[in-house]
């Protein structure tokens, strides 16, 4: 099966802004700080597509963004372009642009705003929530991971991008560890795990929850209160006893630092003035952790402490906050267990609960037991509803009536395929528009969504209502088995023309005005729906013809090996 297929069916009828739920959504965005460790003064900024835009004032009109540079200049904030230089309070940038500095290049299609903070340049990325989290994964994820255990992390990411805790000033979450790591790029892995999960996040007592996750616990995760005195316990984030984590080894570390390095480190952050003499542990909290430490004399929370030798001398030196320390000739040596703050969910103990064959729910269920797995705008649990060749994820009480048209529609899908999928497929269905496509990130147009053996739909009781729900679950269950059956030479064509064909959607009449390989491109980017329903209309029309003269056997010969050139020549 493919790694990645992102496949869509169109309907004729208008229903997409028909709202379903009257419960508040959950932000579909997340303001991110790009680049907010390196605190630049100038970041260059060119086009990366022909609908890039830039608009230096609130009540500017944007124009067409011809490359330039943002700087601090002691005057204040700088536009530079085509060789004029403007003064201004806030940049506003959009369709897609290229920033590079201190040596790296980020490509965005997203909007991007820079502002002055501080002396230095804040910028700042509007990013859909489901993107964020793959990018998230993606960095934060290691090589133990696999599904359940991304799975696990996603939800966890999902669910402290939507916190409303006021982290940063002038934006939501940075892109660093102070948050959650972003290196502004995805993977196939981390891709699949944020579908997987799309529209879950954490709920306790009726309330969306911050989640946190940490590399590894060293057996016993940490409650919030120890690490961040002051955040109450019952924010579902509690010490729990993890046997998971120990399995995978040994976290035992140990580190050996002078009094100079120790000084210099706690002076920068301001915790203590040269010229202390002793440190010890003055009090510890309910896993063992180190709480607060007395540095000469001054109480310092560990916390801070191991955050102030990590920014100066490496994080590689006080690895957590679960230590001993005791003096050793001119400075002192620190004996400890763990990776990270300890609080939330252990990547190590999910790695192993993952090998073990635990899914991502139970997974969860270990670090955050009194948390519930539900649907990120309303708060519905999310319920599994098993059937013969599929399982329907709903958070909608009465979807369970709508099973058996949906398993009408998988029979006629084989049927009319002769193709069987290898395996039990999903079908999520969303309480809402809106959140399907905050989910999906699909465009307005779209009722569906397929990816490999994932199947999102719009509400099952709107296409229910409006007599679609057949067709559109048989061009998706379609989609599916095609997709199985098709490799990545496979011209999207064929393999939307296909489906088109077998769900009966071909269209008849006169030949397309548009050939396959143009057929191809739009189907591959439909800058509009009309474009789109073109494309789709035209690919229909030469698999029709296909499968008219040489049969469905041949054309899924065809499928699976590519159509010869000849053919396609004809064709044309």
């Amino acid at each position: 099966m493919k790694l990645f297929s992102r496949l869509v069916v169109l309907l004729v009828a208008v229903f997409l802004c028909v709202q379903t739920s009257l419960a508040e959504p959950a932000r579909a965005t997340v303001r991110v700080g790009l680049w907010t460790l390196w605190r630049d003064r100038e970041v260059a900024v060119a086009a990366a597509r022909s609908t890039a835009t830039v608009k230096l004032c609130a009540t500017c009109s944007a124009e067409r963004l011809i490359d330039g540079s943002a700087k601090m200049d002691r005057a204040g904030l700088l536009w530079i372009s085509s060789g004029h230089t403007r003064i201004v309070s806030e940049i506003d940038f959009a369709g897609g642009l290229k920033l590079k500095a201190h040596g790296e290049t980020v490509v965005l299609a997203w909007p991007v705003r820079v502002r002055s903070a501080h002396g230095v340049l804040e910028i700042v990325a509007t990013v859909p929530v489901e993107r964020y989290v793959e990018m998230a994964v993606a960095a934060e994820s290691g090589p133990a991971d696999s599904e359940e255990s991304r799975k696990a992390l996603a939800v966890v990411a999902r669910s402290f991008a939507l916190d409303h805790t006021e982290r940063h000033a002038g934006f939501d979450v940075c892109d660093s560890t102070h948050c959650q790591w972003v290196r502004w790029r995805s993977s196939a892995e981390a891709h699949a795990a944020t579908l997987a999960t799309a529209g879950e996040s954490l709920w306790l007592k009726g309330a969306r929850m911050g989640a946190y996750f940490h590399q590894n616990c060293g057996g016993r995760t940490a409650a919030a209160s120890e690490i961040w005195p002051g955040r109450a316990e019952q924010a579902g984030l509690l010490s729990i006893a993890d046997p998971y984590c120990v399995r995978m080894g040994s976290s035992d570390w140990s580190a050996q630092m002078t009094l100079g390095e120790l000084t210099e480190a706690l002076a920068r952050e301001g915790l203590a003035a040269p010229g202390w003499k002793t440190l010890r542990v003055v009090e510890r909290g309910g896993s063992g952790r180190a709480m607060v430490v007395d540095v000469g004399g001054t109480r310092i929370p560990a916390e801070s402490f191991r955050l102030a030798v990590g920014r100066t001398l490496g994080w590689d030196r006080i690895r957590s906050d679960w230590f001993e320390v005791s003096a050793a000739g001119d400075g002192f040596v620190f004996h400890g267990r763990g990776t990270g703050h300890g609080v939330g969910l252990c990547q190590a103990g999910a790695a192993e609960m993952a090998r073990e064959g635990l899914g991502y729910r139970e997974i969860l269920a270990q670090y955050f037991p009194t948390a519930q797995i539900a649907d990120v705008a309303t708060g519905r649990p999310w319920q599994r509803i098993v059937a013969k060749g599929f399982i329907l994820e709903t958070n909608v009480r009465d979807d369970a009536q709508f099973v058996p048209e949906l398993s009408h529609a998988l029979e006629a899908a084989e049927s009319r395929s002769g193709l069987h999928s290898g395996g039990t497929l999903t079908v999520r269905a969303y309480g809402s528009t809106p959140a399907f496509r905050d989910a999906t990130l699909a465009p307005g147009w779209v009722a569906a969504f397929t990816e490999d053996d994932r199947i999102a739909l719009q509400p099952l009781r709107v296409l229910a209502g409006r007599k679609l729900l057949f067709s559109t679950a048989l061009h998706e269950f379609l989609h599916v088995l095609v997709e199985e059956q098709a490799t990545m030479a496979t011209p999207l064509w064929l393999r939307e023309g296909l489906v088109e064909a077998l769900a009966g959607e071909a269209a008849s009449g006169p030949r397309p005005a548009i050939t396959p390989e143009q057929a191809n491109r739009e189907l591959a980017a439909a800058r509009t729906e009309a474009e789109s329903v073109a494309a789709h209309r035209a690919a229909g029309w030469y698999v029709r013809r296909l499968l008219d003269r040489y049969g469905r056997g041949q054309v899924i010969e065809w499928l699976r090996a590519g159509p010869p050139q000849a053919l396609v020549d004809l064709l044309r």
